[in-house]
């Protein structure tokens, strides 16, 4: 269905997570523009809390993440305790102001930190705020993940996780430092579904070694296990920005071509097992939450991707972990130290963040519903970047004062999208590929 235009998708561009993203972020704004914030939070708004836990038991070596090595206990408890004072502190601010819809612990791996801590901050969170009917997620690494978590997670009413299991081919495991059998991911997913927990799963393309035929046997073996939702992610490399990384072979990377190849491959054979395609990289079983919003037109895109979340305000608890409101976004800071001692003097940690302007919130609006709908009034802006190449392939048409993306455009989504970007300048190449 998909034809590959090479010249289209040269230009490194952002997921989109946010606008503007986090290249635009300044030390000019922090904590006192978070705190001011707050403070015009109105009774009963629907909010939702990320808390980010940035420590694994193994380190990864493809991984864009925040995150160090869970090797000594004391770092840990260090953490758990301060990001308890956060908890408490943000709380405070908001003075029972805010009714919390969802909470998602990231990471790095929220199952890195022991079971009691994991307890410890939820009772936390619905101590300090008005949780009660939250909906909780937790990303989950399988390779540490026991009897003994699953029934901690049951029993502490999680009603959502989130395995990263990236590939199943044991070649490409040992090219990226994960190595993780498929069995183990199997136990994993039949206790979790004994507990009636939903599953999400983490897949990747384009990582060294690997080759179509190996995404293909992955992907099999991830419909056999009917995770609700499963993300189908392209392997960003970009050693420059993330040491870590150039322990990967980058001779041993697929090309443009082939991972091109391997999207639309893994497009087809997921939409053909029954799941719904969210956006260009999601895919949710069509009784899931996720499919449910793309189909009712409540899809949103924030820090964690694709989501049903209906909350306008996220709140970041936990070493750059990023708050969002309609007009600011802000980051907390990044270092788990320095973090630590911001909260340990009662100071909120937002170190640095943007103000999001009315034209800022336009373009914003544009590009997340060309990701999530795969169309969008134009308003009064114009676009920064030419269409026509988009327009005249018929990936995207121009509908009186909107644009729409067609079948043909999806995995263009991003490069569409991007045209609507005032910041972006294409030679900086501190984005990902597009596809």
């Amino acid at each position: 269905m998909w034809t590959y235009h090479p010249d289209l998708l040269a230009r490194s561009v952002p997921r989109y997570t946010s606008y503007p993203t986090a290249a635009q972020f300044s030390s000019e704004v922090g904590a006192a523009d978070l705190s001011t914030r707050m403070d015009t939070v109105q009774p009963g708004t629907e909010i939702s809390l990320y808390l980010h836990i940035p420590y694994c038991h193994d380190i990864c070596w493809y991984c864009g993440c925040n995150t160090g090595a869970a090797n000594r206990a004391q770092r840990l408890t260090a953490y758990v305790e301060a990001l308890e004072r956060e908890i408490a502190l943000v709380a405070r601010h908001l003075d029972q102001r805010g009714r919390v819809v969802r909470i998602a612990f990231g990471g790095g791996s929220p199952n890195s930190l022991p079971r009691v801590d994991f307890v410890r901050l939820l009772q936390q969170l619905f101590l300090c705020f008005d949780a009660g009917s939250a909906e909780i997620s937790v990303e989950l690494d399988p390779r540490r993940l026991d009897t003994q978590w699953i029934e901690t997670l049951a029993a502490t009413g999680i009603d959502r996780v989130n395995l990263g299991v990236q590939t199943f081919t044991p070649h490409v495991q040992t090219r990226i430092g994960r190595i993780q059998p498929l069995d183990l991911v199997e136990r994993a997913v039949d206790q979790l579904a004994k507990a009636g927990i939903a599953i999400g799963f983490d897949l990747m393309y384009g990582l060294p070694g690997q080759r179509v035929e190996d995404l293909t046997s992955t992907i099999e073996a991830s419909i056999g296990m009917k995770p609700a939702r499963i993300a189908l992610f392209g392997y960003a490399h970009m050693p420059q920005l993330l040491p870590r990384q150039r322990r990967i072979d980058a001779a041993a990377l697929p090309d443009l071509s082939t991972r091109f190849d391997m999207a639309a491959h893994g497009h087809d054979m997921l939409v053909a097992a029954g799941y719904q395609a969210i956006g260009f990289d999601h895919f949710a079983l069509p009784e899931d939450g996720l499919a449910r919003a793309a189909r009712d037109g409540r899809l949103r895109r924030n820090f964690q991707g694709f989501t049903d979340d209906p909350a306008e305000i996220l709140l970041g608890l936990g070493a750059s972990a990023i708050s969002q409101f309609p007009d600011l976004i802000v980051q907390n800071e990044k270092q788990a130290g320095p973090w630590r001692t911001m909260v340990e003097q009662g100071q909120l940690s937002a170190a640095r963040g943007t103000h999001r302007t009315p034209e800022d919130r336009r373009r914003g609006r544009i590009i997340e519903n060309l990701l999530c709908q795969g169309e969008a009034h134009v308003d009064v802006t114009q676009p920064v970047f030419d269409l026509a190449p988009f327009v005249d392939l018929g990936l995207a048409r121009l509908v009186g004062d909107r644009i729409v993306l067609t079948a043909e455009g999806l995995p263009y989504a991003r490069s569409i999208a991007a045209c609507f970007d005032t910041y972006l300048v294409p030679a900086e190449g501190r984005y990902s590929r597009a596809i």
